[in-house]
């Protein structure tokens, strides 16, 4: 006979109380424990095979006698999502796909779906009815006679219609909307999704067959419910943009089957997301004119090299307290760097207002775009424009040195394809690398090195 029982769970982070406790000792937050009523089920009542019978148990096996057999993987049409997945969907893998309401997560995961038109597809939705996703398919323009739409929100009534239809993926629209008939809570709640998240990871890995979650975001830009779903999954996806602005940025926080650091660069079109192939092309503003203030920095995501156009404007504080502001770059490194500018450099930027900008919406953490940071301020400060065709990499230390940076040739070959005649690096870069391969031929690029930030500066003229 199932049972009823009553517990408290952390709304932030997931842990369980069986009573209420005002702070929780797992996240350090207060005021976040809610009451849920749970039902559990008998172990033979669980599973998502109607005729489960519980699990065989498992007994220790030494590692060297596991048979390792390299993940299989489906490669789709779309190349910015074979990348951030780590080359395909690997078979019995669970994604979690999160991101702003409206930002094109339910576009991107029905593209897929009717891309791979040798696959049985399954498109699981609580949120929309079947002639929304029918409209949304016509407006996308791509016909798959295996993709089959499901409006269904319990879980055992899911695993049901998979049994009888034997899907090679399935898609979750979304992990919030589904509840599990064994918990009695709402829909969205922790319980529910922790449970729900749990029958789909089992069904996903006994049978083989990838399942995609979408989940929805918090106003604070994480995924909702409790931070434990993030772990139970493989891989967790954040799909990033503006609703305002055309490109989307899908952006890996979790792989188990790849790199952590990738991301794919879409287009939001009228007839869906079409993917970029050469994003920094898009990123670097095609001006007529040079203005002061910009500056173009070379950085490295996952394995893509990609050159961003960094915006800076200085002008004199009509308050007392001068503004600091930065979009798309971290506000407390900026500070720094100012910092080291003022200190080795001479400049008095303390009585002026500075804003930073990346342009087009990448947010990145690499050091290399330190060095272009600081030529933006000061071309902005003394109003002196940098060259179009030169660009820079190169981290920039407490005293004023310039730090190598990783994979500096990939770097340097993306600048020399994107037809820049010069980079400025740092002379450390510069050690076992052949650079007359950079510097001959009919898009030779001139490799500047110095040492300190006052010799770049002084190559502009501007100390």
């Amino acid at each position: 006979m199932s049972k009823t029982k009553t517990v408290f769970y952390c709304q932030n982070c997931g842990t369980q109380s069986p009573k209420w406790i005002g702070h929780c000792h797992q996240c350090d937050q207060w005021n976040t424990y809610v009451e849920e009523v749970i039902q559990k089920a008998d172990d033979n009542e669980r599973g998502w095979k109607s005729g489960s019978t519980g699990q065989v148990a498992q007994k220790p096996v030494a590692l060297e006698h596991v048979d390792y057999l390299k993940e299989q993987k489906i490669e789709t049409k779309d190349a910015e999502l074979n990348r951030v997945l780590g080359g395909g969907i690997v078979k019995g893998s669970v994604v979690l796909i999160g991101g702003e309401p409206g930002i094109g997560k339910s576009t991107l995961l029905l593209q897929i779906a009717l891309s791979l038109s040798g696959k049985k597809i399954l498109y699981i939705t609580g949120e929309e009815s079947e002639q929304q996703i029918k409209m949304r398919a016509e407006r996308i323009g791509a016909k798959n006679q295996n993709c089959f739409i499901l409006c269904e929100t319990g879980t055992q009534n899911i695993f049901k219609q998979i049994e009888l239809f034997s899907p090679e993926i399935v898609i979750i629209d979304s992990i919030q909307t589904l509840h599990s008939s064994f918990i009695d809570s709402g829909a969205g709640s922790i319980s529910q999704i922790k449970e729900c998240a749990a029958e789909l990871i089992k069904y996903a890995k006994e049978s083989g067959t990838p399942v995609f979650l979408i989940g929805h975001v918090t106003k604070e830009g994480s995924i909702a419910g409790p931070k434990i779903l993030e772990h139970m999954v493989d891989t967790v996806l954040a799909f990033e943009g503006d609703q305002h602005h055309l490109y989307r940025i899908l952006r890996t926080t979790k792989n188990r089957f790849g790199s952590a650091s990738e991301l794919g660069i879409y287009e939001m079109t009228g007839c869906g997301l079409r993917e970029i192939t050469n994003p920094s092309e898009i990123l670097l503003n095609q001006r007529d004119e040079n203005y002061s203030g910009i500056s173009v920095g070379v950085t490295i995501e996952g394995n893509r090299p990609l050159l961003i156009e960094v915006q800076a404007l200085v002008t004199p504080s009509a308050y007392g307290t001068p503004q600091r502001s930065a979009t798309c770059f971290d506000l407390r490194r900026m500070s720094m760097l100012l910092a080291v500018l003022e200190k080795r450099c001479g400049f008095r930027l303390g009585v002026q207002d500075i804003f930073l900008n990346i342009a087009g919406g990448i947010k990145t953490e690499d050091p290399a775009l330190d060095l272009s940071v600081l030529c933006a301020v000061i071309s902005s400060f003394n109003d002196i424009q940098i060259p179009a065709t030169s660009c820079m990499t190169a981290e920039v230390g407490l005293s004023g040195e310039l730090r190598p940076v990783n994979r500096i040739e990939s770097r340097i070959s993306e600048a020399q394809k994107l037809g820049f005649k010069e980079i400025f690096v740092s002379r450390y870069n510069l050690k076992g690398i052949d650079v007359s391969r950079f510097q001959s031929g009919k898009n030779a690029i001139k490799l500047s090195a110095f040492t300190r930030l006052e010799e770049v500066l002084g190559a502009f003229r501007v100390s």
